[in-house]
């Protein structure tokens, strides 16, 4: 039985993390380029009069694939609310980065790809450990249920970022992101597995306590990206986020329930 969730589970994320990497090259890594772009043209010494004027995103965007070497590293698609906000800027001139082209692309849909794996994989033992099968019938309310607690709630605090964005220390905001994610989750297994009237106000405690203890502060800082900039890239990510947990969410009940007859 654990053996048959566990396949279930890797088949499903690896399904919804191949298509949803697909939609994040396409849609995601033009904004990081972008983004590494204005980041490499702070980093190095140059004319302003040559940076381009804030509106123009959509010609920084195509052209990006001249960054500046050293933005090449960044991917911060991964996350979603999903960890990229935990992702830090700092860089080794001596790292390993892939090259711009098919390397890049490869690993950033592998990245998302083993992402996917490992949230199937949560909310499969999940349901194993609730005892609340994952069916045709339910399957989507688990993936929003997931995108919730592991994309939006910490999203409220820490949203997606682009690079040349000033963030706050790492580990504070690991420990925020793990902290409001834990909560959030309590929260909605308190809504689903108790009917009581109590049971929703201690669930209601539980989803507001990280965002009254508040995220990280972000220390001041100017950043050279173009406000239009980082709210696309904000709103896209946690869309793509979505798509992947109801993908997750779907594929699941359908690995877990082959046949008609088998489902809930």
């Amino acid at each position: 039985m654990i053996g048959r969730v566990l396949l279930a589970a890797i088949l499903a994320g690896i399904a919804a993390g191949l298509v949803t990497g697909v939609i994040q090259h396409v849609r995601v890594t033009p904004l990081i380029l972008a983004a590494e772009q204005y980041e490499g043209m702070q980093a190095a010494p140059h004319d302003h009069a040559d940076a381009p004027a804030a509106g123009d995103t959509a010609s920084v965007a195509t052209d990006a694939s001249a960054a500046a070497p050293a933005a090449a590293g960044h991917d911060h698609s991964k996350m979603t609310g999903d960890a990229a906000a935990s992702a830090g800027h700092e860089h080794d001139a001596n790292a390993w980065m892939p090259q711009e082209g098919f390397e890049r692309t490869f690993y950033s849909i592998l990245t998302r790809t083993l992402s996917a794996v490992g949230f199937a994989l949560m909310l499969a033992g999940l349901s194993y450990l609730a005892q609340i099968p994952i069916t045709r019938g339910n399957g989507l309310i688990w993936g929003v249920c997931g995108f919730i607690a592991v994309s939006l709630a910490p999203a409220i605090g820490l949203p997606p970022v682009l690079p040349g964005v000033p963030e706050a220390d790492i580990t504070m905001r690991q420990l925020w992101w793990g902290g409001t994610i834990l909560c959030t989750g309590l929260a909605i297994w308190l809504v689903v597995r108790q009917s009581q009237w109590q049971r929703y106000l201690i669930a209601a405690a539980f989803a507001i306590a990280p965002h009254v203890f508040g995220a990280p502060h972000i220390p001041p800082g100017n950043s050279p990206l173009p406000a239009a900039l980082a709210s696309e890239f904000a709103t896209i990510s946690l869309g793509l986020s979505l798509v992947m947990w109801l993908l997750i969410g779907l594929f699941l009940a359908f690995t877990l329930n082959p046949s008609k007859e088998n489902a809930a």
